[in-house]
């Protein structure tokens, strides 16, 4: 049984510390003036040190920071899959997914922005928004520092991934077949590109290690982990807190001046719905209050990622033996 809530007041709640919430709340936490709550499900990122290991990231999945979600069974695909349904990993913990992702940066097509812009999306075209991928980086791949696409001093540090010659390769086997090679965050996507990676030092920088850890000492800034939000409260068709339960205690935070909701693809819908933002239907079926009728959760999509396997005959890749040694670097 969870005892009755507990209430307290702020200006601004975070739900989700991911890929967007560390970075808001790095952000808005700049104005001394502004108190910041960011409340997060699972536990810090450092509890887990293969967190930091790139080459350990097979061994995130099914963890204590994954959500581990699988699909419904798919009518049309997934024929190879166990029931046909597909698993989604999601992270569950400070970082979110930036903390249990295969790590590869990438910006997304320009022209899905300039689509998105001419559909009414006033400021997503992708003039718009490059000034801000700008301020995100620090990128760390010398021939991509001037280019006008990358800049130096954000907070991400972005590398290029060659841990093997295999890369090198690629790029002489696609040069070989008519393709060029390109920086796919840059001007032209199409072609031989070299992973763009969130790492540093070979360490992983996730959004908690590169927004949240710089800015802990900030007195405005409040972080709340293992705490799972229930509710968005909702007065007057205005959200004005969220409910969570965190150490079997639910608890009210009140936020004076706004309630951002960043808890993931799959977590932000879920918890509009629960609290009575989405589709009439759905929510009358579920028994829940319903405060806006909106078409919440529809058109969700996801890439699928296959591994391939082949044989060849000189040891280019990323070995067990050398993965291990204490003497070699990779």
């Amino acid at each position: 049984m969870v005892p009755e809530a507990v209430s307290y007041f702020l200006l601004i709640s975070i739900v989700g510390s991911g890929s967007a919430g560390a970075v808001i709340a790095n952000r808005l936490s700049e104005d001394s003036d502004v108190s910041v709550l960011l409340l997060e499900t699972g536990g810090s990122e450092l509890n887990n040190d293969n967190i930091r290991v790139p080459l350990k990231v097979g061994s995130l999945q099914m963890s204590n920071e994954d959500w581990a979600y699988y699909t419904v069974p798919q009518k049309y695909s997934h024929r190879a899959m166990v029931d046909q349904k597909s698993y989604w990993p999601r992270g569950r913990v400070l970082g979110g997914s930036s903390s249990i992702n295969y790590l590869a940066f990438v910006r997304g097509s320009r022209h899905d922005y300039d689509q998105w812009a001419k559909e009414g999306c006033t400021g997503w075209s992708y003039k718009d928004v490059l000034p801000y991928f700008l301020k995100i980086e620090d990128i760390q791949i010398p021939d991509l520092f001037n280019s006008p696409y990358h800049s130096r001093g954000g907070n991400l540090p972005i590398s290029e991934s060659r841990v093997s010659p295999l890369p090198d390769v690629y790029s002489r086997s696609a040069k070989e077949l008519g393709m060029k090679t390109v920086d796919l965050n840059g001007e032209d996507m199409i072609g031989y590109t070299y992973m763009q990676a969130n790492i540093k030092d070979g360490e992983r920088y996730g959004t908690a290690r590169a927004y949240i850890r710089p800015v802990l000492k900030r007195t405005n800034l409040h972080i709340s982990v293992h705490s799972y939000v229930t509710k968005v409260l909702i007065e007057q068709k205005k959200a004005i807190g969220v409910e969570f339960i965190k150490n079997n205690r639910k608890t009210q935070v009140f936020a004076r001046k706004e309630v951002i909701v960043s808890a993931g693809a799959i977590n932000s819908p879920t918890l509009l719905m629960l609290s009575g933002i989405g589709p009439m239907k759905h929510l009358e079926d579920l028994g829940i209050p319903v405060n806006a009728d909106l078409p919440v959760g529809e058109n969700l999509e996801d890439h699928m990622m296959f591994f391939m396997k082949y044989k060849i005959n000189q040891s280019y890749t990323v070995t067990k033996d050398l993965s291990n040694s204490m003497t070699n670097t990779i």
